[in-house]
């Protein structure tokens, strides 16, 4: 049996973890999938909050901080993360891979640090921590007392997550932990929670979650029920890619979906109001040229782009403001009993939760699902537009059969927000993976140039 630390050496509390952690967490960070600030250097790391969650076991929220990039309103750079750190003596050859590094100083020197979600005793007990609704600390448990989760389930660690983390326990249960926190109610809590009171059977509903108290209300984690042989939609279009398959059945199927999601949302969040076309056109130019000014490749194009969001003054309202998914593509959907599930409703990762939580277009889910079709089409040389174009097609018949509003005929709103998602993964490939840049440069040239 692996020896854990006590956390608690020569009978003092460890009040200051920072001075054992701050210099691994400094090298570590930056190489996780889910760190935001992987061009920026961590120049401060500051201590938040800390809990012992069981023995040999902190939960820690951080700032990390960066320098020569303001944040919103001209403050210090920096975003909060949650970590759950194991301590022990010795680490397992079968934890190697969760190894923060072993603290040379401070109350934990001499200790060895790793990743305790990548610890299947320590996500065991997490799971208990969560059948069993209290508090510790300043972190509170709660769950849905009408769905019983058993005891010992055993744990495994997602690999294709890449802004949070997620464990699937015995193929009944998925948590989802959050790893950039911010304050307030994390929107993949509240909607499936939302969803669930309004009957809507496409999102899997919340069974137990997190949150916690200091500095600030936010959500921590949240548990839901697992589709076992799930497919997502990106894995089942490019299989269809691969074989040749008609795609444009699920494509269809998928369109309907999604309109009953948009309809539950509307339901379940009451708007009513259209949004501001002005203002939005005006937020979509200021993305405009922020991303033309980090990607010259944009510039030539940028005239043309333009008018794409000026035109949204003349274009008929289209559906009212509602909440929406706010990051749907093919790989946020899942095909499982012949069915289209919906999940993920975080939004953009990027944007702040209080955006990501207001009314928007449903026409921008949209566009995102019909950038998504482009995506895959693109994936494998030669490229296939005209199987994208179907699939586009297919998509809004079925979302036109359920909404009762095709999203066809709103031509001038479905172009600016399929221009302002092309504009994000300019910017996202730019960054994250150049090699896929070409893909949203061909859609900037044919939105920029013909306006389709």
């Amino acid at each position: 049996m692996q020896k854990t630390a006590s956390l608690r050496p020569r009978g003092r509390v460890v009040t200051d973890p920072m001075a054992s952690l701050g210099g691994l967490l400094r090298e570590w960070l930056p190489r996780q999938r889910w760190f935001a600030g992987k061009d920026r250097p961590v120049t401060e790391l500051g201590l938040l909050s800390m809990t012992e969650l069981y023995p040999g076991c902190l939960h820690l929220l951080v700032h990390a901080g960066h320098t020569g990039v303001p944040g919103p309103g001209g403050g210090p750079a920096g975003d909060c993360y949650q970590l759950l750190l194991g301590v022990r003596e010795h680490l397992s050859p079968r934890l190697s891979r969760a190894l923060v590094g072993r603290a040379q100083e401070g109350p934990l020197a001499g200790m060895t640090v790793y990743d305790a979600l990548q610890d299947p005793r320590s996500a065991q007990l997490l799971l208990e921590r969560l059948r069993r609704p209290g508090t510790v600390g300043p972190l509170s448990f709660e769950c849905d007392p009408s769905v019983p989760v058993p005891s010992g389930l055993a744990p495994r660690l997602l690999d294709a997550e890449q802004s949070n983390s997620s464990l699937v326990f015995g193929d009944e249960f998925i948590l989802k932990v959050f790893r950039r926190i911010q304050p307030g109610v994390n929107p993949d809590l509240e909607v499936p929670g939302a969803l669930a009171g309004q009957g809507c059977r496409r999102v899997p509903a919340p069974v137990a979650w997190f949150r916690t108290a200091h500095p600030q209300e936010a959500t921590l984690g949240v548990l839901q029920r697992y589709l076992p042989n799930a497919s997502d939609g990106w894995t089942l279009a490019l299989r269809a890619l691969a074989t040749g398959e008609d795609f444009t059945p699920q494509a269809h199927a998928l369109g309907q979906a999604t309109a009953e999601v948009h309809l539950a949302l509307a339901s379940a969040f009451p708007a009513g109001a259209h949004g501001d076309k002005g203002r939005t056109a005006a937020t979509m130019t200021e993305r405009l040229d922020a991303a033309a000014a980090c990607v010259p490749a944009l510039l030539p194009f940028v005239p043309g782009l333009r008018t794409a969001f000026g035109a949204l003054a003349g274009c008929d309202a289209g559906p009212p403001a509602q909440r929406i998914h706010g990051d749907l593509h093919l790989g946020q959907v899942l095909w499982a009993g012949r069915e289209w599930f919906v999940i993920d409703f975080e939004g953009e990762p990027s944007k702040p939760l209080s955006e990501r939580r207001s009314a928007q277009s449903p026409v921008r889910d949209i566009a995102g699902m019909l950038r998504s079709f482009d995506y895959a089409a693109r994936q494998r040389r030669p490229w296939r537009p005209e199987w994208a174009r179907r699939c586009r097609e297919a998509f809004c018949a079925g979302y036109a059969a359920r909404a009762g509003w095709d999203p066809r005929k709103k031509h001038g709103l479905l172009r600016a927000y399929e221009t302002d998602r092309a504009v994000y993964e300019v910017l996202y490939e730019a960054r994250h993976r150049p090699d896929w840049l070409p893909v949203p440069m061909a859609a900037i040239e044919r939105l920029a140039v013909r306006g389709d």
